[in-house]
């Protein structure tokens, strides 16, 4: 949980541009708008799977 906590989000990130995020966990993220992996993964709405496809979208940005 901690290494959840210590991956912050970007705060202009656009959760609707986010392929693989389901439109449930894209409505939730895009209200709530969460600092990090570990407030997104709490929301309720947004699954695992949702933080697996949050995660492997941020590694991505990163080797740009």
């Amino acid at each position: 949980m901690k290494k959840l906590e210590d991956r912050r989000l970007p705060d202009k990130i656009d959760y609707t541009a986010i392929e693989g995020l389901r439109l449930e966990a894209r409505q939730k993220l895009s209200r709530i708008r969460p600092r990090n992996l570990g407030q997104a993964s709490r929301v309720s709405g947004v699954s695992p799977a949702d933080v697996a496809v949050l995660m492997v979208y941020l590694k991505q940005r990163e080797g740009k």
